[in-house]
């Protein structure tokens, strides 16, 4: 049973990577071995399973529903060697969360009580897309994601609401609107901003907004880094919008104001998403019951309609 389910990560890793060295690099085997494991596997089933040439050019139909049935049964196998470790030594491991970078300082939320709940768990927490978590999730190389839920369709995943994120516009204290304590999503039509890139979803939010008071974004700086942003606002030459629960997490300078922006007073849920499966394992079970303990007192205000 184990070169079996050896094999199936082989065939999950080259959909993650799609590249047969980068897939071989992944799963520390060599390129030949891999491609001989997942012949094997083709030789097994009776089926041809990837579409070879020259490089990867993807998977057969057959490898396609192979692949699904890869995720479910390497999922239950990490779920089942989990369980048994717990029944004797408790909860320990490791967790891999991927964020999206507006939510990254605000996971403390999430990993602190966690981790003074359960002391011999580990995280690692990187900063991805909302659509590199989802893609992360279902090739189980996350256990869970924080990200948007009802802004672009997340697909078969669990999601469990953490927070509701507005939005305040950041500005030097010597700026134009510095004075303000609300600003109108439309008077921003012209300002010099510096925003995350186009493939991050909080920045298409953000032009969804503006373009619905008519207003075009006009970003003069792009960066998908959140560190980048705050440093050009700095100057005094950029503004920028930004969440307010991330503001509230990492404290603006004296130099800095964030204005409320209303009109529309636009918010959306952020919370942690999970493969939907019938047995999650012990380590991710244990997540989603401490998101569910953050999530118990979120506010009902209704949420923004899910982008079709």
């Amino acid at each position: 049973m184990a070169w079996v389910i050896d094999k199936l990560e082989f065939l999950i890793a080259l959909a993650r990577e799609r590249h047969f060295g980068r897939a071989a690099e992944l799963s520390g085997v060599t390129q030949p071995t891999l491609s001989a494991g997942i012949r094997q596997l083709e030789e097994g089933l009776g089926a041809r399973l990837v579409d070879r040439g020259a490089r990867f050019r993807g998977f057969t139909p057959e490898g396609e529903r192979v692949l699904e049935w890869a995720r479910r049964i390497v999922g239950d196998a990490r779920a089942m060697r989990q369980e048994v470790v717990a029944l004797r030594q408790g909860l320990t491991g490791h967790l891999r969360l991927a964020a999206i970078p507006t939510a990254l300082p605000v996971t403390t939320a999430l990993t602190a009580p966690f981790c003074r709940r359960y002391p011999e768990v580990r995280f690692s927490i990187r900063s991805e897309t909302s659509i590199n978590i989802l893609a992360g999730i279902d090739n189980l190389d996350v256990d869970a994601g924080v990200t948007y839920l009802d802004n672009e369709r997340l697909g078969r995943v669990g999601t469990i609401p953490l927070y509701r994120e507005r939005f305040r516009f950041v500005t030097d204290r010597t700026g134009r609107f510095a004075e303000r304590s609300e600003l109108a999503w439309v008077e921003l039509d012209g300002v010099r901003l510096c925003l995350l890139t186009p493939d991050m979803q909080n920045r298409r939010i953000i032009d969804g907004i503006l373009a619905g008071v008519g207003v075009r974004a006009t970003a003069t700086v792009e960066s998908n880094s959140l560190l980048a942003l705050f440093a050009h606002v700095r100057t005094g030459l950029w503004t920028s919008v930004m969440p307010e629960k991330l503001i509230e997490a990492i404290g603006l300078p004296d130099t800095l104001r964030a204005i409320r922006l209303v009109a529309p007073d636009a918010s959306y849920t952020v919370g942690l998403v999970v493969k939907q499966r019938e047995r999650m394992t012990p380590l991710t079970a244990a997540l989603v019951a401490e998101a569910r303990r953050i999530g118990a007192g979120l506010e009902t205000d209704p949420p923004t309609p899910q982008a079709e």
